[in-house]
């Protein structure tokens, strides 16, 4: 027993020893700093920070690895107080939290009943899961059980539910989840992100130009979340009151109830949450990053324009427009009449961007009061050039105009500044588009005798809106179509008619349009004191000869070249975007190249370099088109209170109104709430109504 016992006594003293040395040998003074933060951390270890552990985290702020604002669960009260311990100085941050891209698995058609271990996990590991959707949720629940923070539970129907208060942004269940279908955003990953071929895409946000989740706020209406409703158009869409009068709803063309019944109503709902906020005694909060003292100058202040400010804004920059106008708008005020958008409106929904904290300059105009260099040299880090598209195409029937030819947008613009302008004796418009229509429409509540709209084309090929179409031919105008203007008829310089020649249709030109025909021998004389030539305007970019302007490359058609994956010109600084890129177009792609080029700015600015969008979306998803669905059950599509034509005509006042609140609940109801592959079938809801009436 003595033996052993010595042994073991001289085994412990070397040992002693040998610790004793190493410790001399590698010994590490700890910063006592480290103690320190990781007394201010929470002590969660939940690893949202990127380290292991909160000890891992304290050691990474203290040697600069992390910032102060690491730890996403203190967020900012705990980062104000390592900062505090630090000396250092918090700068604000924006808040991120978790959100699931799949709103519906549980309606998408399953491969196969699956009964294995019950994780998410598992089940993606036989077949990629037991549904068809790609981007469809298992619903098995493993995202609930990887939340530390009780902020994830399962709903109703199958599917996870986020709490967004209890959520603290630590990315567990990001890594949880094997579909990749949750993220953490933050309101500038929304402002940034551009929809992928790889998301759930209902067909109408695929199709919305500024990528509204559609399906999302018409899903709050129907909730009674009104306010919730419009922030989700906003999160796109900064000029929602706008859009809810005067969209020609690109969004309802994909609307896959149609193919059983009538397309949502989606603008009436998109109105009726903006006209609600307007009704408030005050503006719903719109989150604005901290100050990135960046400075971008926007110049045009239409709606490409303060699209692009509102989302730079909201992004952090500091933003001022440059507008030629006396007042913003762009062609949502010169170019659209009062009886369709009234002005008081679009300067409550204007005042609301500006009052994020953007300046705006009027009647100061490129080339003439400015240059490029000046604004670039006076500390501009970007510049976004959107400056429409104001110049009139001429028709060219004569060397010289006679007196009473007005082009369409000069015609529209007059009555921005003379509302009370009257218009006597037979009035002839020239065009198919939005502004032919608008400046008929705008004549016969002028006072014209009568008015007749000429167009080279049949009514199908019209690009004026359909809407707009039959309420001009309501209100009397008559419309000559395949008729082509050929000369002037005057008295001296006074117009008295329009010579025209009869078209007839042939093979489709470029733009799939069938190209008109003249018929020999066809020439008749339509009588008019006053004529309207509205057939396409184009930028106006003669500011690029003057003096002091960087050399901008143009196209043959006379818009600003750049790059159609960035909006960046030649000239790395300056941006472009809207009607001055593309030609006119409507007024929801301007506000989605606005998104778009504030994306692109931000990126150069911040980090030197834009970084490509990988699959982005930009035709419909093959698989989210189909031929038929079942499980509809036809319901009556609403419609917006309409003026009568007593009402209407001989007065600019509003002639569409917005649906009440009744209306907008029925209406959100009819929709499918569609993901890329699912959707809610009619039958199914109203089954479940039914069951519930029976147990009660």
């Amino acid at each position: 027993m003595l033996i052993p016992a010595m042994v073991l006594g001289g085994i412990a003293v070397v040992s002693a020893v040998g610790l004793g040395v190493a410790a001399r040998v590698f010994h590490v003074d700890e910063d006592p700093r480290i103690q320190g933060v990781l007394d201010l951390l929470p002590g969660a270890n939940c690893g949202g920070c990127g380290f292991a552990g909160c000890s891992a985290c304290a050691g990474g702020i203290v040697a600069g690895e992390a910032q102060v604002n690491a730890c996403v669960i203190g967020q900012t009260e705990v980062a104000n107080s390592i900062a505090v311990f630090m000396g250092m100085e918090m700068v604000g941050t924006e808040p991120q939290i978790a959100c699931p891209d799949c709103q519906g698995g549980s309606r998408a058609t399953r491969k196969y009943q699956y009964d294995g271990f019950n994780d998410c996990r598992a089940a993606m590991l036989l077949y990629q899961g037991p549904i068809q959707c790609n981007h469809g949720c298992l619903g098995l629940g493993t995202c609930v059980r990887s939340c530390l923070f009780g902020a994830i539970t399962m709903g109703p129907e199958g599917l996870p539910v986020f709490d967004p208060t209890r959520c603290v942004g630590c990315g567990a269940c990001v890594r949880a989840c094997p579909k990749g279908i949750i993220n953490i955003i933050s309101e500038t990953t929304k402002i940034l992100h551009w929809n992928l071929y790889s998301e759930c895409l209902a067909p109408c946000r695929q199709k919305c130009p500024a990528q509204v989740n559609v399906p999302k706020y018409i899903e709050h209406i129907k909730n009674e979340e009104y306010d919730l409703a419009l922030l989700t158009v906003k999160e796109t869409n900064p000029l929602a009151l706008s859009t809810g009068r005067v969209c020609p709803e690109p969004c309802s063309l994909a609307c896959r109830r149609q193919i059983e019944d009538e397309p949502v109503a989606i603008n009436y709902l998109k109105r009726f949450a903006a006209d609600y906020e307007m009704g408030l005694e005050k503006r719903l909060h719109v989150p604005v990053a901290p100050d990135t003292g960046k400075k971008v100058v926007v110049i045009g202040g239409g709606p490409a324009g303060l699209s692009a400010a509102y989302f730079l804004r909201r992004l952090g920059h500091a933003v001022t427009i440059l507008e030629k106008m006396p007042f913003l708008g762009g062609m949502l005020r010169y170019g659209i009449p009062e009886y369709r958008l009234p002005k008081a409106i679009l300067d409550w929904e204007i005042q609301g961007i500006l009052e994020l904290g953007i300046e705006a300059r009027t009647e100061v105009e490129l080339g003439r009061d400015f240059t490029l260099d000046f604004l670039k040299a006076d500390g501009a880090d970007a510049i976004f050039l959107a400056v429409g598209a104001w110049r009139d195409r001429e028709l060219g029937l004569a060397d010289t105009s006679p007196e009473g030819v007005i082009s369409g947008i000069g015609f529209l613009e007059h009555f921005q500044f003379e509302p009370d302008m009257r218009v006597k004796g037979r009035v002839i418009v020239i065009g198919g588009g939005n502004t032919a229509i608008d400046a008929a429409r705008t004549s016969l509540r002028a006072g014209a005798d009568s008015v007749t709209i000429v167009y080279r084309r049949g009514r199908n090929e019209m690009p004026a809106n359909p809407v707009e179409i039959v309420a001009a031919e309501e209100e009397g105008i008559e419309f000559r179509f395949l008729c082509s203007p050929k000369g002037f008829i005057t008295e001296g310089n006074q117009l008295k008619g329009l010579e025209i020649l009869k078209m007839e249709l042939g093979e489709p030109d470029p733009s799939g349009r069938r190209r008109p025909i003249p018929m020999d021998g066809s020439e008749e004389i339509i009588p008019c004191e006053q004529l309207v030539e509205a057939v396409g305007q184009m930028p106006n970019l003669d500011f690029l000869q003057k003096d002091g302007m960087p050399t901008l490359p143009t196209t043959r058609w006379t818009t600003i070249d750049a790059s159609e994956d960035t909006l960046q010109t030649d000239v790395p600084y300056i941006f472009t975007g809207g009607d001055c890129f593309t030609g006119p177009a409507l007024m929801v792609d301007a506000i989605g190249a606005g998104r778009f080029a504030a994306r692109s700015i931000h990126y150069y600015m911040t980090q030197g370099e834009i970084p490509p969008i990988e699959h982005r979306q930009t035709e419909l998803v093959p698989d989210s088109i189909f031929d038929s669905i079942v499980g509809v059950i036809p319901k009556p599509k609403v419609h917006e209170p309409v003026a009568s034509l007593e009402d209407r005509l001989g007065t600019f006042k509003e002639v569409e109104g917005t649906i009440d609140e009744e209306d907008a609940k029925y209406e959100a109801g009819r929709c499918l709430n569609c993901g890329t592959y699912c959707y809610d079938h009619d039958e199914e809801m109203e089954q479940s109504k039914t069951a519930e009436e029976v147990e009660h």
